[in-house]
């Protein structure tokens, strides 16, 4: 037996295609019209309001723009409304570019870092080409920006407000990348030659100022000291001198963030669920802890999500954003697209299998603001607060089925007193170690 196509084979598809009224129906609206466009079902699309019954939040939304800080806006966001909330303000947004600036600097020191500490690999190995694969890039995880917030602060974007490259960050990027590696070939080949350890550092401070240099550049200097000055929703005039960022997150945010934890549902046979995960060279900042999971099945980590939401607190969650969804429409539902009907094709994979095959991961990270619950009190569908201006769904938030939460979401970060103590000895205990590039390692973007 070949695997070859014959043609007889292919005239026999073709000649099936040809006499089916149906197909060359939807070939003409799909031609015309686009695959999804055509595929959408309108009953899916309507059943899925802007209406829930716990909503914590209608505050203007921001927008990443072209740039992949999705996970730094919703962390900034779970803050923001805190922080128009305690201080009557009317509009604020904290500067996601300042926490780029440094999430950058600190990314290319990770970087560096790991190329020094697998210097004694084959270039060749599947780690080292892992790493110069991309060096850095703009997404995230939420342990990743605790750690930046905690050394760096915040600061409001009126003090540190966006630039062409914060807001596009291709050019940024292509460039950044271009110099670590390299920066990983000089310290390669000083290691190589035998170099000392003292010698070796001076190098890599020496290529760490002409990092810092070329953010500065691209991003500005974030500033050391700022005055902050506002009026709240009373007229009455506020205003801080020479305030650092670190004090003004103490101040203004309050938050303690080790008090919160991540959660996954990763229902892959290699996770059992009750356990802690950490992912191998994940990170950004040297020094900080390493990133951390529990993970639970899909049932107790939506009423994780729901308990904080009910407590009148914002969630921060990843999920697979572009499955099933509508971005103009801001709908994401299962079966919003109906292949079967349109082109006689049933996606099938469960969540598992997507993870296990490569056809889904974390991409995205909003906050859930809100959640619609019947009359026994279960989920009928989620508030989404998205970071892509307002121009898309209702006024840029999203709405999604409980179904659609439970096939692509994928993380939340809950407060850990939410946590049954056996849960919360399990995020505690020394965690398993997964590959650099398992799909729980996915940086939302």
């Amino acid at each position: 037996m070949t695997g070859e196509i014959n043609q007889d084979f292919t005239d026999k598809l073709y000649a099936e295609f040809e006499a089916s009224t149906k197909f060359r129906a939807v070939e003409n609206a799909v031609t015309h019209n686009g695959l999804l466009k055509s595929l959408e079902s309108r009953q899916k699309s309507a059943a899925n309001n802007f209406a829930f019954s716990i909503d914590l939040t209608k505050d203007k939304v921001s927008n990443q723009k072209a740039s992949g800080r999705c996970w730094m806006f919703a962390a900034l966001n779970t803050f923001r409304h805190k922080l128009i909330s305690d201080f009557k303000l009317e509009e604020f947004e904290l500067s996601q570019a300042h926490t780029f600036f440094w999430d950058k600097y600190e990314k290319s020191n990770w970087f560096l870092e790991q190329i020094i500490a697998t210097a004694d690999q084959e270039l060749t190995s599947r780690k080292v080409q892992f790493l110069l694969d991309t060096p850095q890039q703009d997404g995230g995880q939420w342990d990743m920006v605790v750690s930046l917030f905690e050394k760096y602060g915040v600061v409001p974007k009126s003090v540190y407000p966006e630039s062409v490259s914060s807001s596009n960050s291709r050019e940024l990027n292509q460039y950044l990348n271009k110099l670590l590696r390299q920066d990983a070939q000089i310290l390669r080949d000083s290691m190589a030659q035998k170099e000392s350890d003292e010698a070796i550092k001076l190098k890599k401070e020496e290529l760490l100022q002409e990092i810092f240099n070329f953010l500065a550049v691209n991003l500005g200097l974030p500033p050391r000291q700022f005055d902050f000055a506002y009026r709240d929703k009373e007229n009455n005039y506020r205003a801080e001198r020479n305030i650092t960022p670190q004090d003004f997150y103490e101040k203004y945010v309050g938050l303690k963030l080790s008090d919160y934890v991540s959660i996954i549902n990763a229902p892959t046979s290699d996770k059992p669920y009750g356990q802690s995960y950490t992912v191998e060279l994940l990170g950004n900042v040297v020094g900080s802890p390493a990133v951390r999971y529990l993970n639970v099945d899909i049932k107790r980590f939506k009423e994780l999500a729901l308990s904080q939401l009910k407590a009148g607190e914002t969630v921060w969650f990843g999920s697979d954003v572009g499955q099933s969804s509508n971005r103009q429409t801001g709908v994401m539902a299962t079966g919003l697209y109906d292949f079967k009907s349109g082109v006689d094709i049933t996606f099938s994979q469960d969540k598992a299998g997507r993870l296990d095959y490569g056809e889904s991961l974390m991409t995205h990270a909003m906050v859930l603001a809100g959640v619609d619950l019947d009359d026994k009190g279960q989920p009928i569908q989620w508030k989404v607060e998205n970071s892509w201006g307002e121009k898309v769904g209702s006024k840029g938030y999203f709405v999604a089925s409980d179904s659609w939460m439970d096939e692509y979401s994928y993380q939340i970060v809950v407060r850990k007193d939410l946590l049954t103590p056996k849960e919360r000895a399990a995020y505690e205990a020394e965690p398993n170690v997964l590959s650099p590039w398992d799909p729980m390692g996915a940086l939302a973007d």
